[in-house]
């Protein structure tokens, strides 16, 4: 997910027929497979959806997530629940109804956008230097981008944390102790750390990232579809990247687990700033089919 090629990118396990499996079953599904998610397919329960997706963490249930909802996407269509051709589809999951947007390369789907809620910003941590500690960094790596650590939003918060160059952010190791402190003074219930830095590298992306999310059951995510619109707004919020190129930027993430992803991020604006829309998109590849007996 998030690739285009295999071996790359965060892996996706994809039920297609969830009935009849309770939700402790797909719990321990999804633990078992060891992915950052797994996800079941269920008969649409709202009017104006298509389907009911649910999306398991090795240790919890999230209400919506973005790689899962990208791949899930591939994977349907793949199988033709999805009818070739088609540019809209709509998840139910636990926050509503999600839309995804696709596009189209002959029979196969070539790319896929997911529409996410409009940000939620939390007030900035008074002390940054904690973000440092709980990433096991210098309180300069942090301090020196003159940026906020904050919790923001589009349907599942998560705390940004900007640091001064992509070597920092691979140096980062979790003080799970300092990290868990961290996240309960953000009071925001945030499911992750998310570090980025914009430094400029050889490649074409806006800012090379990493998340951890070891609470959920995520020691480490290739690729963060659900955090990746909330980055792209604080991006636009903080002037990092201007409005011009708001609506094509790209986080690398993955880089420093051996998996690079390519997440694109598409925020629109009115003319005074606001933020109208956000989305993340990316493609994703095949990697095997099988069953499971439960």
């Amino acid at each position: 997910m998030f690739t285009d090629h295999l071996f790359g990118g965060n892996q996706l396990a994809v039920v297609l027929d969830g009935r009849g499996l309770s939700g402790e079953t797909m719990q321990a599904i999804a633990k078992e497979m060891n992915f950052s998610e797994t996800t079941f397919m269920l008969p649409s329960e709202k009017a104006g959806t298509d389907v009911r997706m649910r999306i398991f963490t090795p240790g919890d249930e999230l209400p919506t997530a973005g790689h899962p909802t990208i791949g899930s996407t591939f994977a349907l269509a793949r199988t033709g629940v999805i009818d070739r051709g088609r540019e809209r589809f709509v998840f139910g999951c636990g926050i509503g109804p999600v839309p995804v947007t696709l596009t189209w390369k002959g029979d196969e789907l070539g790319f896929a956008w997911m529409s996410q809620a409009k940000p939620v910003f939390g007030q900035p941590l008074a002390n940054p230097a904690g973000a440092a500690a709980a990433l096991s960094l210098s309180a300069p790596a942090v301090a020196g981008t003159g940026l906020p650590v904050q919790v923001v939003s589009c349907g599942v918060p998560f705390l940004y944390v900007p640091l001064t160059s992509r070597a920092a952010v691979d140096n980062a190791t979790v003080n799970r102790a300092a990290l868990d402190e961290l996240l309960q003074s953000a009071k925001s219930g945030a499911h992750g750390v998310f570090l980025f830095s914009a430094e400029r590298g050889s490649d074409r992306a806006t800012v090379y990232s990493r998340m951890f999310a070891p609470d959920i059951g995520v020691a480490e995510d290739p690729a963060t579809g659900i955090a990746s619109g909330p980055l792209g707004c604080y991006l636009v919020r903080h002037k990092v990247v201007p409005p011009a190129k708001a609506g094509a930027m790209l986080s690398l993430q993955g880089v420093k687990m051996g998996r690079p992803s390519h997440v694109h991020i598409a925020v629109g604006l009115q003319k005074g700033g606001e933020i109208t829309s956000v989305r993340v998109g990316g493609e994703a590849v095949l990697a095997g089919e099988g069953t499971l007996y439960v």
